[in-house]
């Protein structure tokens, strides 16, 4: 197989040679190419010197194909139509579907969902946005991108770290007014989400609160669930900056301890290096990645937003 593709002709020199013989003009030829008339002469010219053939008569104002030129030209249109017919087969389809993004259902209505407009107003980019509880590989397949939580270590992925979360914890204002030492937390109900490795006992662990149980309270598989129960009163969960902020500078989560902690985890954006991407799939990441690093750049910090310690 090799020795048969090093004697296959330059690529140019056989485009040359079939718009020259459909045309039977070196001309016309060469306007089809955005090339020079003397350049498509050249390249036909060096094509017959390979092949050891003349593939064209030359008259005064014509061509004429030679009967080797004849017989070549059928195979070389047939190779350019396998050849656009492979690409399209294997490329050109996915550019009329929609990228398919699936996101952590809280992280996607917190943090994604008020970005997407931007990347939407200024792209025509279809973009299909799917939310799940758990993230994993089992439904891999059917998405284009994925966001997951956790260290960024997945095996054959790339991870591009989208947050750089802190903990603290937040309650409805109502709440936060009763709590003046994080061991009055012993008297709350404290909302728990369950997949993060880092919860409760992490952040009572450094804020010394001796006499709390940190695994009592109610637990939720969605931090939006557990956001929207503290919101109205139910319970001091334990926020993350990336999907808990806007709540906060809305009013209606309060942070009742200035105790933050930076979070070892975090959302990660999945990409598949060993796939055939969607054609708008690094336009969409480069974007994304982007959004990411102004909101690292310019996160105040719990403390800094209205509602905060």
């Amino acid at each position: 197989m090799p020795a048969m593709v090093l004697r296959l002709p330059p690529l140019p020199w056989l485009r040359a040679f079939e718009a020259s013989a459909r045309h039977l003009s070196f001309t016309l030829a060469a306007q089809e190419l955005n090339l020079t008339q003397s350049a498509v002469s050249k390249q036909v010219k060096l094509l017959e010197g390979q092949l050891g053939e003349a593939l064209f008569e030359r008259r005064a104002r014509s061509l004429l194909l030679t009967k080797a030129g004849a017989s070549y030209l059928p195979k070389v249109q047939d190779g350019f139509e396998r050849l656009a017919d492979g690409t399209l087969e294997v490329f050109g389809n996915r550019r009329a579907e929609i990228l398919t993004l699936r996101a952590p259902i809280g992280f996607a209505v917190n943090w994604l969902a008020p970005r997407m407009p931007g990347f939407l107003d200024r792209s025509k980019v279809p973009v299909r946005l799917v939310t799940s509880v758990w993230s994993g590989d089992s439904e891999a397949e059917r998405v284009d991108l994925d966001i997951r939580y956790g260290h960024g270590q997945w095996t054959g992925c790339r991870a591009d770290r989208l947050c750089w979360d802190r903990m603290t914890p937040l309650c409805a204002p109502s709440v936060a007014a009763r709590l003046a030492h994080p061991d009055d937390l012993a008297a709350e109900r404290l909302l728990h989400v369950l997949g993060f490795q880092e919860g409760w006992p992490t952040w009572l662990a450094a804020a010394g609160a001796a006499r709390v149980d940190s695994g009592a309270g109610l637990h939720f598989d969605t931090s939006l669930m557990a956001l929207e129960v503290a919101a109205a009163g139910g319970g001091v969960t334990l926020g993350r900056s990336s999907m808990a902020a806007p709540l906060v500078v809305a009013g209606r989560l309060a942070q009742p301890f200035p105790l933050e902690l930076a979070a070892r985890e975090a959302f990660h954006l999945i990409s598949w290096p060993d796939r055939i991407e969607h054609p708008h799939l690094p336009q969409f990441r480069d974007w994304l990645l982007a959004e990411a690093e102004t909101a690292r750049r310019l996160d105040p910090g719990f403390a800094a937003l209205p509602g905060g310690a």
